[in-house]
């Protein structure tokens, strides 16, 4: 699996980024972010909400383990940082196969959940404003969609 990466600057480059990437999107589709506290990982899931036509806040899902948004197409923000140590299925194929775009945060707690086909993204936390974003495509249309936005 070939990565590909950037570098942003501020949380506002990092959603910027994240925006171009919904523009691509589509129905079904899933991206997967990991990272620790702090790198951008709920940032870049605003972003990626802003760029799919949601307007309500987005904001972390940590207590309720899903979010679901209107926008163009719906937006599913997870967060399954509570799931660790859990084998609990709480109906994620119904968001992975369904009618919206889904954003998974701390997604290693669920692998066995996730779909082959996915864009996996780790962002890191260079320095007080700086991130690194690797992007690992999972499948042709995500590898497409990597080209598209690392080009």
């Amino acid at each position: 699996m070939n990565s590909h990466q950037l570098e942003t600057h501020s949380a506002e480059e990092t959603m910027q980024v994240a925006g171009r990437l919904a523009l691509l999107l589509k129905p079904g589709d899933v991206i997967t972010l990991e990272g620790d506290l702090g790198a951008g990982k709920t940032a870049f899931a605003k972003g990626i909400a802003i760029g799919l036509g949601v307007k309500r806040n987005v904001n972390s899902p940590t207590y309720t383990i899903i979010k679901e948004y209107e926008g163009q197409i719906p937006f599913y923000h997870m967060d399954v940082y509570r799931l660790e140590d859990s084998d609990e299925d709480i109906g994620f194929e119904e968001y992975f196969h369904g009618d919206g775009v889904s954003v998974v945060e701390w997604a290693h707690f669920i692998e066995e959940f996730l779909p082959p086909e996915r864009l996996n993204i780790k962002l890191t936390h260079v320095d007080e404003r700086t991130r690194k974003l690797e992007f690992f495509p999972n499948g042709v249309h995500y590898e497409a969609i990597t080209a598209e936005i690392t080009g």
